[in-house]
């Protein structure tokens, strides 16, 4: 299996996206990941699912080498640029996603745009906290000083960002992987609110529309309380929970996790 990485376009300009595998008896597999991270994170997935399907991991405009919006767009919006993408691709056809936090939401928004397209959907950390909280969450966002001179803004997030990702990783991930998703995370730290501003605004009514099959891939984290409330709203899903995992998880499981979502996407 070979990676690789290239541009497609959208409509907010050049789109990167990572990929592996080849066409074949299965639907092609898109990923979309968490903010702020970008498609790097999932490269050990992508190796474990692109055995027996293609595997497309798209950075989120403005995340990783994707370029920006000029403003922030919303998640109905990112989902277009990923439709773009696709459509620039000629993948047409049939495709199934998977979706972490942000990009859990992100590829609901996708599945909605695309109903035809979209065969399967597996999601994991479904960020619907209460409306209280999503509410101050947003305030915070949309208040969330601009970055400084001196630098007191963009420091202060790295101090947190380094604590988070470095000092409190699960003790299986390596440092060097910690440090590179610190780094990968740190790219974007100047709009990190940007897809936020969406997540936090998110009308969450339409988890009810979702026509396919979805699966919810569960660790024990943080997010698994909000994301058993999401699944509620949600038709036809199944619900897989995994106790033994919690954070960096595909880091730490990706053959777990390529297991389970191989069952569920056939």
């Amino acid at each position: 299996m070979t990676l690789s990485r290239a541009y497609t376009t959208c409509r907010y300009g050049q789109l990167h996206y990572r990929q592996a595998g080849v066409d074949g008896a299965h639907p092609p597999l898109v990923m979309l990941h968490q903010n702020p991270s970008s498609g790097w994170e999932y490269e050990p997935l992508i190796e474990q699912m692109a055995q027996d399907r293609r595997v497309i991991a798209f950075d989120t405009p403005g995340h990783g080498m994707s370029d920006a919006p000029p403003a922030p767009p919303g998640l109905s919006a990112y989902a277009a640029a990923f439709a773009d993408g696709l459509a620039a691709l000629g993948v047409d056809g049939p495709i199934d996603l998977y979706g972490y936090h942000t990009g859990s939401l992100l590829a609901v928004e996708l599945a909605l745009a695309l109903p035809v397209q979209v065969q399967r959907m597996g999601l994991t950390g479904i960020p619907m906290y209460p409306a209280e909280i999503r509410a101050a969450k947003l305030r915070e966002a949309e208040e969330f000083p601009v970055p400084d001179e001196d630098g007191a803004v963009i420091l202060d997030l790295l101090t947190r960002l380094w604590a988070y990702v470095v000092k409190a990783r699960d003790p299986a991930q390596p440092l060097s992987r910690a440090i590179r998703h610190f780094a990968d995370k740190a790219y974007i730290l100047d709009r990190f609110t940007w897809a936020y501003r969406g997540v936090w605004s998110y009308d969450y009514t339409r988890l009810g529309q979702i026509t396919c099959p979805v699966l919810l891939l569960q660790p024990h984290e943080a997010l698994r309380k909000p994301a058993l409330a999401a699944a509620a709203l949600i038709p036809d899903i199944s619900i897989r929970d995994l106790p033994q995992l919690d954070r960096d998880i595909f880091d730490i499981a990706p053959e777990v996790l390529a297991r389970e979502l191989r069952l569920f996407l056939g």
